[in-house]
């Protein structure tokens, strides 16, 4: 491998630290409203409590909207439907950030509900036909499929006559939603889950890129590095694309669901398949990061961070071998509501950026919410950064008049 020039000066490193810029999009109202937002969701004894309220009202079916729509829905999520997230995608793309369209249900179970949800992510893929505010489209699978039918084929159990019509039911919605992704030429993320069912959903993804991706990446895996195992699986799923013929599309995310699989591990006296600390995760993420960089030739890649320390590193990493920010095959992601020095300087800097706008009936996205607080309060530091980044843009303002 060539050693890596230095930097080329023609680009234009993002500055993280530059609030005017990050919040120009929100009014001072709204940039108060985050900051307390961000104060509560940052006590890990508050989320949890109201984590168990959240899900003790929906098992009652008693009414959330009035409390959740104005405090964590409307700060990270677009609205309830495409139309109504309309004006936070022309927001957002007034600062040359684009947006992912996620339709946030999850968790269904029956038939009829797993089609109606497939149905309505292909109206949001159809919606970024000929829109180039839309980086690109996304799915969960858990939202298409039922769990078990995936922690099946996870283990390699053997399915019957039922379970044989499941799963070929769950590869056809699939199929039909990366189909629909390739029509459009809009790339689509088929997002990571719990360990016990990715395997599943790597044979799926695996499979819409060998006939998806060709001559560019429309299918994309998401590879989650808090895992053990998922730096060599990168690098396997590397070697299996050129060997195989199509280019390859990957995510790279740290991971959304660790306590639930540690959790999961000890229960069953198995050894975890997370990192044993944030350190490990952030050294395998930032590998993962080099590994592509220098695989440009053959993968396209969407890093997916809120850590300002892996953003600067992927900037870096572009300089030095002389990529342009604008570079199609390199994208960087982040959520509604999160991050913005982050989203809003990169774009500035000329680098592609993505935010993923949620939409969906209020109690559909409870379970996404709950997941985002979560991990603000699980991520003190990060947490912290984004309170001290509020802080100061309030500061300016009000120094300002």
């Amino acid at each position: 491998m060539a050693a890596p020039t230095q930097p080329d000066h023609r680009h234009s490193l993002p500055d993280f630290s530059n609030t005017e810029q990050a919040y120009a999009h929100l009014s001072s109202g709204e940039l108060s409203k985050s900051f307390w937002l961000f104060r509560l969701v940052g006590s890990s004894t508050l989320v949890r409590l109201g984590k168990h309220a959240m899900q003790w009202a929906l098992a009652l079916r008693i009414p959330v909207g009035w409390i959740i729509r104005p405090t964590v829905y409307s700060q990270f999520c677009g609205g309830e439907s495409i139309d109504e997230s309309e004006e936070t995608v022309a927001k957002l793309a007034t600062s040359k950030v684009h947006t992912i369209l996620d339709y946030s249900a999850e968790g269904k179970e029956l038939e009829s509900e797993l089609d109606k949800t497939a149905h309505e992510i292909l109206t949001a893929i159809r919606a970024t036909r000929n829109d180039e505010r839309h980086a690109f489209g996304v799915f969960k699978v858990t939202g298409i499929a039922p769990t078990a039918i995936l922690e099946a084929v996870s283990a390699g159990k053997p399915l019957d006559e039922h379970g044989s019509k499941e799963w070929e039911s769950v590869a056809n919605r699939v199929a039909a939603l990366c189909s629909e992704a390739a029509a459009v030429q809009t790339p689509i993320f088929i997002d990571a889950e719990e360990s016990w069912m990715q395997l599943a959903i790597d044979e799926l993804a695996e499979q819409q890129m060998r006939i998806h991706n060709q001559q560019e990446a429309i299918v994309y895996q998401t590879i989650q590095l808090y895992r053990l195992d998922r730096l060599a699986y990168l690098k396997d799923l590397t070697a299996r694309a050129e060997s195989q013929g199509f280019r390859l599309g990957v995510k790279l995310v740290r991971g959304a669901y660790m306590e639930k699989e540690r959790s999961r591990a000890s229960e069953r006296g198995a050894p975890s398949p997370i990192q044993p600390s944030k350190i490990e995760t952030d050294r395998d993420y930032d590998a993962a990061l080099r590994w592509c960089v220098d695989h440009l030739d053959r993968l396209s890649l969407c890093a997916g961070s809120h850590n300002e320390a892996s953003n600067e590193l992927l900037c870096q990493l572009m300089a030095e071998r002389q990529i342009n920010p604008s570079d199609r095959r390199v994208w960087f992601a982040q959520l509604l509501g999160m991050s913005d020095p982050i989203s809003f300087n990169l774009a500035r800097a000329g680098y592609n950026v993505a935010k993923y706008v949620p939409y969906g009936p209020i109690r559909e996205t409870i379970p996404y919410l709950i997941r985002r607080a979560e991990e603000n309060s699980a991520t003190a530091g990060q947490s912290s950064r984004e309170l001290e980044l509020i802080r100061k843009e309030v500061l300016r303002r009000k120094q300002e008049k």
